[in-house]
């Protein structure tokens, strides 16, 4: 059995914390502080110790990482407050698109141990996809615990240059949108078909998750997956005649994807 968790500080309790703070509880988490001042958010978190804002952590809490987990636009202002515990050795794994270690460690100190990672939210249900990337200066047992951390919510894989983050941000980070997406775009497209839209929503959610499900199991490439469902002459070669047009779905992923990653450089600070 795996040693139990060491003391952690998570900055931020929505819906990605609360699906990393679950997965850390079913791994035997130790002690876990969580800085969250939605009230309503910190209500609805239990297990943990949840308090307001950095001044409310426990006196003598010695956390082995911190785990960002706020909007980047919170950053400049909220991270100069955890300056103290990077300077004391902490981990500091963080979760925000975009906002690069040079940024990080401006606020927290140039000898801050960073772990920048990208989670997705299929970790509500332990399915998630993390990459993650270790700066410099990150030892060995830091990235094995980052990695444990990340692990405790799905697959995690690790990149070797940082600006490979801004790519993975646009695919795995806003993968699940896309995916959502075409959910309700089969809802709306059937219903436009003349099928009841309860039936429409059933059929849509049905059928991707359990494309998903079909993917995931199989060794198979996609396309391979695709083919196999395309009868030549049939109903799906002629919708997929039409979604992948050179105007269509083909450029408008590539076009889509190459804005979340400009985006993702945007917002390194």
């Amino acid at each position: 059995m795996d040693e139990p968790l060491p003391p952690l500080l998570l900055v931020g309790c929505g819906k990605m914390g609360g699906a990393m703070v679950a997965g850390w509880r079913e791994q035997g988490a130790g002690q876990i502080v969580a800085v969250e001042p939605n009230s309503g958010i910190a209500a609805r978190t239990e297990g943990i110790l949840v308090v307001p804002e950095p001044a409310a952590i426990p006196p003598g809490f010695r956390p082995a990482a911190v785990i960002l987990a706020i909007k980047p636009q919170e950053a400049e202002a909220a991270l100069p407050a955890y300056a103290r515990f990077a300077e004391g050795g902490a981990l500091v794994v963080s979760i925000m698109a975009g906002r690069s270690v040079a940024f990080l460690r401006r606020l927290l100190g140039p000898g801050a141990a960073v772990v920048r990672a990208m989670p997705n939210t299929p970790a509500a249900v332990r399915r998630g996809f993390t990459a993650a990337y270790a700066a410099p200066g990150v030892d060995a047992a830091a990235r094995a615990l980052a990695d444990r951390l990340l692990s405790a919510i799905g697959e995690v894989a690790w990149v070797e240059r940082e600006d490979m983050l801004d790519a993975v941000t646009a695919v795995s980070g806003g993968g699940p949108a896309y995916v959502f997406l075409l959910a309700e775009m089969l809802e709306m497209a059937a219903v436009d078909q003349g099928l009841p839209p309860d039936l429409a929503r059933r059929m849509a959610r049905a059928t991707v998750a359990g494309s998903g499900a079909l993917l995931a199991a199989s060794t198979e490439d996609a396309a391979d997956l695709r083919r196999a469902v395309t009868s030549p002459k049939g109903t799906t070669e002629r919708a997929l005649a039409v979604l992948m047009a050179e105007d269509a779905w083909p450029l408008l992923m590539r076009r889509a994807i190459a804005a979340a990653t400009a985006r993702s450089r945007e917002l390194a600070g």
